[in-house]
């Protein structure tokens, strides 16, 4: 545990609240909610205990609480106060910044709770979509702000996983047995497998067979597939692999090894913007996200 980040800046504070670092400062000294130390150099460092609490009173003063109200709180009252809202609240932003806290403070009850209360009146895919998707793309964005380590991305990337396999194991005995078989894998040294993962939720839901071969597949095993006179269709995802010099001659080697045969190949990721212009001999097709796919599925 030593390793995890233990302070934060107030601009750290704004990225990952979504409250401006003025009003930060308005509330630490109108209502001493928040006691960061100082630098010598005058610079404001706040704990992961300062975090929780501005999380925590985001989540109340979003559900009409009053600053001066929320001010008058105890720590222990206000925690108290933030566990029950967000058991009972099924909002969007609730939600996800539920999942914050439990996220910084490594929170595995919090993140179930809260999960379990969603799926309540939503439905997984909804969850997935309207929740996990705008939350993970937040923390997306902390990632270009310095503010997140890996083991909180690791820590909720793992809860999530566990979610979309679970569903996923209720589903695949409704597969029919159709024609067509796809085979998901990641490229070499790709790890960033939740949009994969969800795409063979989706696929199973669907009534389609696949195969799912997961993280860092080396290319060459596709081989087996092609000798087999099953029809597959092979769906990547690129999330920082292959590198951008490499993406070109990635996607050549694959035409070339799919242009004597009728199986298809499909990319998803923002990589295949860098081969768009390609033009294919093969059956394989670009898209931008698990989204766009499933609208043309």
């Amino acid at each position: 545990m030593n390793n995890i980040r233990q302070e934060f800046t107030i601009k750290d504070l704004e990225n990952i609240s979504g409250v401006k670092a003025h009003t930060i400062r308005i509330w630490e000294k109108r209502y001493n909610l928040l006691k960061p130390k100082r630098t010598d150099t005058n610079i404001r460092l706040y704990s992961n205990k300062n975090l929780e609490k501005l999380l925590n009173i985001v989540l109340l003063n979003n559900n009409n609480f009053k600053i001066s109200k929320i001010a008058k709180m105890s720590d222990e009252e206000l925690l108290l106060q933030c566990n029950e809202m967000a058991i009972k609240s099924l909002h969007k932003h609730e939600a996800i910044n539920s999942f914050k806290l439990a996220m910084f403070n490594f929170d595995t009850v919090l993140f179930n709770s809260t999960y379990d209360k969603l799926l309540l009146k939503m439905t997984f895919r909804d969850v997935f979509k309207d929740v996990f998707i705008p939350f993970l793309e937040h923390i997306g964005l902390l990632w270009h702000t310095d503010t997140l380590i890996p083991a909180y991305e690791h820590f909720v990337s793992n809860l999530i996983t566990q979610k979309i396999q679970i569903n996923t194991e209720k589903i695949t005995s409704n597969t029919s047995n159709t024609a067509k078989t796809y085979v998901l894998y990641l490229p070499e040294n790709e790890i960033h497998e939740l949009g994969l993962l969800y795409l063979n939720y989706e696929l199973n839901l669907r009534g389609n067979n696949t195969i799912y071969l997961g993280q860092s597949l080396p290319f060459d095993n596709l081989n087996y597939f092609l000798s087999s006179k099953n029809k597959y269709c092979f769906i990547t995802y690129m999330t920082i692999m292959p590198y951008d010099s490499k993406v070109k001659e990635y996607f050549k080697e694959a035409d070339a090894l799919l242009n004597d045969s009728e199986a298809e190949f499909i990319a998803i990721g923002r990589k295949t913007d860098l081969v768009k212009n390609l033009n294919f001999k093969s059956n394989i097709k670009l898209h931008k996200s698990v989204s766009d796919l499933l609208k043309e599925l």
